[in-house]
């Protein structure tokens, strides 16, 4: 039985769904054609298929192909948004990969000789700035009812969103945080449990994020196949927020949605 003969029968199924997503994300990065893509999406978010096909010498059914691969492993999502489909850089798998093998070994070394790498290097990738409009994807092992009241409860997002108390209801949005200062304080757009819910979002822990006009944050619950759901987080409204786009880029939203796929699936929390 090997290691999951360590498991229990639930612990059993997280743990090969674990096991399952990191070799998708392993195979779809082991092809040159699909990382390029990706490296495409990391220098400007959200592309249409006809711009990921310039500069390939590939038909576009090909790139639609590793298209697919990218979306299954989750590394990419996308949306419709009219009548053109854009293309998302999707980190969070990634950071998942890096939160279980990497994180223990200093991450402020390894932090730092990446931006020293990047400094050294130059070019496109070396300065990207955050986008306007971020979209994140997650697949979490859990009910669309206990994903939505972790993100709207305090007694769940103490535990995964840097220990803020954040509480949401159908007119209000507020986060305190660990010595009650208040962190955010935002109308709520959208109240559709457990499917849907949109607010504002203004960084007022910052004084000079506070100063920036506000944002907004969409949470999207879908449930997938094999009691998963699939969350979608997008950060849009960014233009007149840029320090804030900034400090929640990549790995801003990316250590959240970690945190609460880690604590819904397991009980644990990363910190």
């Amino acid at each position: 039985m090997g290691f999951l003969s360590l498991f229990t029968r639930d612990q059993e199924v997280t743990y090969y769904a674990i096991m399952s997503d990191d070799n998708k994300v392993f195979e779809a990065l082991s092809d040159p054609t699909r990382r390029h893509l990706l490296d495409r999406l990391f220098e400007r978010d959200g592309r249409t298929l006809t711009e990921l096909l310039a500069g390939f010498e590939m038909t576009r059914f090909g790139i639609m192909k590793h298209l697919r691969v990218l979306e299954d492993a989750g590394l990419i999502t996308s949306r419709k948004e009219g009548r053109q489909k854009l293309h998302y850089l999707n980190p969070v798998p990634i950071q998942t990969i890096y939160e279980r093998y990497v994180h223990k070994f200093s991450q402020q070394h390894i932090a730092t000789l990446t931006a020293l790498k990047a400094a050294l290097e130059g070019g496109e990738h070396g300065m990207s700035s955050a986008e306007s409009r971020q979209v994140y994807q997650v697949f979490i092992k859990a009910t669309p009812e206990m994903i939505w009241k972790a993100i709207t409860t305090p007694e769940f997002t103490r535990q995964y969103f840097h220990q803020a108390a954040i509480e949401v209801t159908k007119d209000h949005y507020i986060s305190h945080g660990p010595n009650g200062d208040v962190w955010g304080d935002a109308e709520v757009i959208e109240f559709d449990p457990p499917r849907r819910l949109v607010h504002g979002w203004q960084s007022l822990y910052d004084p000079e994020m506070a100063q920036e006009q506000p944002s907004r944050v969409t949470w999207e619950i879908q449930p997938d196949e094999a009691g998963v759901c699939i969350l979608t987080v997008i950060h849009d409204q960014l233009e007149g927020a840029p320090k804030t786009a900034e400090s929640v880029s990549g790995a801003g939203w990316m250590y959240v949605l970690s945190g609460l796929k880690t604590l819904l699936e397991t009980g644990a929390s990363l910190a």
